[in-house]
């Protein structure tokens, strides 16, 4: 009842014996080698679905992940969780992500939820669209529930189309921008693994229009990403 009450309440408490075995094994996992050709490699696309956009103070409901592996979708590789929630998010945001109240209390433990994404993840190089919001809101968790500093590669979809799509670029900005220009339908919008699967199937498009610019490894589209940043005065 303590670690349950203590969970709801967002406190971080000491991990289990299995749980950190769990954790250290994840951590003594090799990294991936970015600069291998997609045609031998795996990452993974992931999004999020929080209790609001406050980067500080929302939290993380759920996570929604789908790998790509040597360049393609790989459906039967994927990732879907519901964190345990100490209270129910606002009405307008149930509204928004569709996780009712009771898919939100009786949810994994937060814990639990993370290692599974972990070793789910392995070392792999992560994608979303917009990576600000996502990885703060994942490694906001792993550092409450797991006392995990996550530091990890992340591409961000959000400066890679532009990069590959100048002429396009000025007019799209959001996911729902982009997918639309390539005719990518989402019949579940603002459900983690939806959304997770159509900025996979805009990594497609990414990775076929990158080719044509010799760039074949994930290495190669993070310059992309970081020449968009200084083109837009971010870095």
């Amino acid at each position: 009842m303590f670690t349950r009450l203590a969970h709801l309440l967002g406190k971080r408490m000491q991990l289990s014996a299995q749980q950190q075995q769990r954790l250290n094994a994840w951590k003594d996992l090799p990294h991936a080698a970015l600069d291998a050709p997609f045609s031998g490699t795996r990452c993974v696309v992931v999004d999020v679905e929080t209790s609001g956009l406050n980067l500080m103070e929302d939290r993380l409901i759920s996570i929604g992940a789908v790998a790509m592996v040597n360049g393609q979708i790989a459906m039967g590789d994927s990732f879907y969780v519901v964190l345990q929630q100490p209270t129910i998010s606002h009405k307008k945001n149930i509204l928004l992500h569709g996780i009712g109240g009771a898919e939100q209390t009786e949810g994994a433990p937060a814990t639990d939820a993370l290692l599974a994404f972990l070793e789910y993840l392995r070392k792999d190089p992560l994608t979303a669209f917009h990576v600000t919001f996502d990885e703060t809101m994942i490694r906001r968790a792993m550092r409450q529930f797991l006392g995990l500093s996550f530091k990890h590669p992340w591409l961000d979809m959000a400066y890679v189309m532009p990069a590959l799509n100048p002429v396009l670029a000025g007019r799209r900005r959001s996911l729902d921008d982009w997918i639309n220009c390539f005719d990518i339908r989402n019949d579940a919008r603002h459900n983690a693994l939806a959304d997770a699967l159509v900025t996979a199937q805009l990594f497609q498009v990414a990775l076929a229009q990158g080719r044509k610019k010799n760039i074949t490894n994930f290495a190669g589209l993070l310059d992309l990403e970081r020449a968009q940043r200084w083109v837009r005065g971010e870095n």
